[in-house]
């Protein structure tokens, strides 16, 4: 990783310091300041850490200029266009594509363990009908280390794996759950003879008094959706999971964590941020007056679900999403949906349109995304946690890997201080 020869020299206050450069395998080269403040007395400043390397990571790299996205080296449109979900996941926990025979005993073990202890119920019962659903997934998933005593112990490279499988499996009950409960609806249990995919949906849509028979082509693209957001580099509910982690906490909290990051708009919530300005375009003929106010520089309005902070070009999972959005429009029709045509008018204006090509501005994984599980029936409270369900074998991969770090230290960020300096108590009556 590291190249002794190279150092990057800084001068402050007339003394010089020499900081070694590391490279890696992909991405720009990383200045090593862990010295810098033992050395010189000084800390740096990145508010955000957008220029900052907390770890290494041997997991995902995006190029934002590229439009590149790549896990374990595999690049995304790839895994999502020839693999599967929980091939992608044992990629992204093990390193490796799976030989046959590792995938089925994958498969077994996740699928085996997709029943939640029947006591949790009672967590679920506990909260109010509208609740939302990140709020008892946050909940439950970190009521979890009360119930699975015997895969909390981090030290324990056995326990770690077996929090995995739980986590992994257990995650789209939790989720399909927190739904049911939402509209008042039973829970609906797991079935092992169904796929991960297959199984969420059932879990989701079927009621005890008639069989639900799943779509394949939901199953698709359920399960791509699952798959285009497994993992994505060290954003910020993944840094949270591994700043959680730095402390020791056990694994079921540092998820939790994850998942209460998630929640937030600025992250997990793009896709429902695009259905709810879909919705408030209202109808096909109100788009151009919203095209307008995007362009105008003096409005601040703009087109969830266009362009995307990292990619700089275009986001290399909304190919393979834009694929499953025509294939789930065109079972379900979009007749009788006035989201579903107001969505399909915008992206043909939009990409019709050289102000958004030029300034490349093209649909994101996410406004595709938001489509599909409109049209499944999904309300748009379900969006971030079904997101939640896709990230978690993400978040565990990258926890892994940090507590097999010997590098690993608990997360101390530091700070520009700009408040008072020492004074005195004043007493009460003198002030």
């Amino acid at each position: 990783m590291s190249d002794e020869k190279r150092t990057a020299k800084l001068e402050i206050d007339g003394k010089t310091y020499e900081l070694p450069i590391f490279s890696p395998t992909a991405g720009p080269d990383v200045v090593d300041i862990r010295k810098l403040y033992g050395t010189a007395g000084v800390f740096t400043y990145d508010p955000g850490f957008t220029s900052t390397a907390s770890c290494d990571s041997t997991i995902t790299f995006i190029d934002g200029d590229k439009g590149e996205l790549l896990h374990r080296g595999y690049p995304i449109d790839q895994l999502a266009g020839k693999s599967h979900f929980l091939e992608v996941c044992y990629l992204l926990l093990y390193g490796e594509l799976p030989s046959p025979a590792q995938l089925e005993d994958f498969e077994s073990r996740v699928t085996n363990h997709t029943m939640l202890h029947e006591q949790m119920q009672y967590f679920f019962r506990g909260f109010r009908r509208d609740a939302h659903p990140m709020a008892i997934m946050v909940g439950v998933v970190g009521a979890m280390s009360a119930f699975y005593h015997d895969s909390t112990d981090i030290s324990d490279e056995w326990q770690r794996e077996v929090a995995s499988i739980r986590m992994i499996a257990k995650m789209p009950t939790i989720a399909a759950w927190a739904f049911k409960y939402s509209i008042g609806q039973p829970f609906v249990y797991p079935r092992n003879d169904l796929d991960y995919a297959s199984n969420f949906l059932r879990m989701c849509f079927g009621v005890p008094s008639e069989e639900y028979e799943v779509n394949p082509i939901l199953s698709r693209a359920m399960d791509r959706i699952f798959t285009l957001h497994a993992d994505h580099e060290q954003n910020a509910s993944t840094s949270t999971v591994r700043l959680a982690s730095s402390s020791g906490a056990n694994p079921f909290a540092c998820i939790a964590a994850g998942i209460a990051c998630l929640w937030g708009p600025a992250h997990g919530g793009a896709n429902q941020a695009c259905l709810e300005m879909l919705q408030e375009i209202g109808t096909p003929d109100r788009i151009p007056e919203f095209i307008a106010r995007a362009k105008d520089k003096d409005d601040p309005f703009r087109l969830m679900g266009f362009g995307h902070r990292v990619y700089k070009n275009f986001d290399p999972r909304a190919k393979v999403m834009k694929q499953s959005a025509d294939e789930v429009l065109e079972l379900l029709g979009i007749e009788n949906n006035p989201i579903l045509q107001v969505a399909k008018e915008l992206e043909a204006q939009a990409l019709a349109d050289p102000y958004f090509s030029d300034k490349k501005l093209f649909p994101n994984v996410d406004f595709y995304s938001g489509i599909i599980l409109e049209a499944m029936g999904f309300p748009t409270s379900m969006f971030t946690p079904i997101f939640a369900v896709s990230r978690t074998v993400g978040w565990i991969s990258q926890w892994k890997e940090m507590i097999a770090d010997p590098q690993m230290k608990i997360g101390r960020p530091r700070q520009l201080y700009q408040g008072a300096t020492l004074r005195d108590y004043v007493d009460i009556e003198k002030r």
